[in-house]
C-alpha cells in the first residue's frame, strides 16, 4: 500500500484528509509539527509527503530544505491560496508540486496520483524501456534515477530528474514548455504558470556550466528549452 505522510497542524483538516485518502487506498501517517515531520520522513519509508508551509517548531520550507539534503522523496506543498511567493519558494527548494489551501480532497488525490505516476510508473515499471544517456560529462541512469556530472552525483528532485531526462533525451532539439509541463508535471500549463521555469532554474544551478563554460540548458524565449550538447 502506498504510504503518505501528511504534515499539517490543522488537526481537523488532517482528520478529513486521513479519512478521505484512506478510502482511496492510501496508508496515512500524520505529523502536526515540522520537526516531527522531518524526523518521520527521513527515518521511515514513505512514498510521498504532503507538507504544509505554516508548521510549528519548523516551517514547511525548513522541513523541505532538511529533507532535500538526504532524500528525493516526492513532496507536494500545501500553501495559502493565491500566495505566489510561497509556491515559487517551494518549487525553488525542491517541491514537486503545490496546491492551495483550503484544498479539495479530490484534487489533492489527483495531484498525489499524478506525482506517483511520474515517479513510479514512468520510471520504475517502464525503466527497462528507457535508455541511459551519456552527453559529454553528463550521465543519466533512468533505472536508478541518478544523474552524474563528472562522475559526481547531482541531487535532483523527482520533477527535476524528469525534466532533465526529457531534455537530454532530445538534446539539440527544442522541447516546448507545454510538453514539459504535461509530461513532467502531469498537467497542462496554466496562464502565468512559472513552475517549469523554476525547475529549469534549479537544474541550471545544480548542473553548472558544461566543459566549454556554456549554459547546458538554452532558453528559446516564449517557446521552451533545449539541452545543448556538443556531442550532437
Amino acid at each position: 500500500m502506498t504510504k503518505l505522510l501528511i504534515a499539517d497542524d490543522d488537526t481537523e483538516l488532517c482528520q478529513l484528509l486521513q479519512e478521505y485518502l484512506s478510502q482511496e487506498g492510501f496508508d496515512i501517517t500524520v505529523a502536526h509539527d515540522g520537526a516531527s515531520a522531518a524526523q518521520l520522513i527521513l527515518n521511515e519509508s514513505f512514498d510521498l509527503m504532503v507538507l504544509d508551509v505554516m508548521l510549528p517548531n519548523m516551517n514547511g520550507f525548513d522541513v523541505l530544505k532538511e529533507v532535500r539534503k538526504e532524500s528525493q522523496v516526492p513532496i507536494l506543498m500545501l500553501t495559502a491560496r493565491g500566495d505566489e511567493i510561497d509556491r515559487i519558494v517551494g518549487l525553488e527548494l525542491g517541491a514537486d508540486d503545490y496546491i492551495g489551501k483550503p484544498c479539495n480532497p479530490r484534487e489533492l488525490t489527483a495531484r498525489i496520483r499524478s506525482i506517483l505516476r511520474r515517479t513510479e510508473t514512468d520510471y520504475s515499471s517502464n525503466k527497462k524501456k528507457l535508455r541511459s544517456i551519456h552527453l559529454e560529462d553528463l550521465y543519466i541512469n533512468p533505472g536508478s534515477r541518478e544523474a552524474l556530472v563528472n562522475n559526481e552525483a547531482i541531487k535532483l528532485t523527482a520533477t527535476e530528474f524528469d525534466i532533465l531526462y526529457l531534455l537530454a533525451s532530445q538534446a539539440g532539439e527544442l522541447v516546448k514548455r507545454d510538453d514539459l509541463s504535461e509530461k513532467c508535471l502531469g498537467r497542462s500549463l496554466e496562464a502565468y504558470d512559472r513552475s517549469i521555469d523554476m525547475h529549469i532554474s534549479n537544474l541550471r544551478r545544480k548542473l553548472g556550466t558544461d566543459s566549454h563554460g556554456d549554459e547546458r540548458i538554452k532558453t528559446v524565449r516564449g517557446v521552451g528549452y533545449q539541452y545543448v550538447s556538443h556531442d550532437t
